[in-house]
């Protein structure tokens, strides 16, 4: 037996079928709204004058979190392997390598 699921997005504002979503940023706040037809106009025509007037910004990346490292700054996972392996330690042929052999690695390195 098969599952069929629909989604319907409607307008937030009164319920009227085939919405769309709509994104936009106020003071430092991102938003979403989903909206039909005729409050899409609505809010496209309210904001037309001030997006004309705006400058754009040039969307910002994200900075890594705090304790991660980026893959450029990983030892050589091949290398690291051999090693691991010329001193007797159990690593796998594939996957993640644990942080304990990574660290002995770095340290006699």
């Amino acid at each position: 037996m098969a599952t069929k699921t629909s989604v319907i997005v409607t307008d937030d504002l009164d319920g009227s079928d085939n919405a769309s979503t709509f994104s936009f940023a106020y003071q430092g706040t991102a938003y979403e709204i989903d909206l039909g037809k005729k409050n899409s106009s609505k809010f496209s025509n309210a904001i037309r004058p001030y997006v004309e007037a705006a400058r754009r910004v040039p969307s910002q990346r994200r900075p890594a979190k705090p304790g991660h490292a980026s893959r450029a700054d990983q030892p050589d996972r091949a290398a690291v392997r051999a090693w691991a392996r010329e001193q007797g330690l159990k690593v796998s042929e594939r996957g993640r390598i644990s942080g304990d052999i990574v660290a002995r690695y770095e340290a006699s390195h």
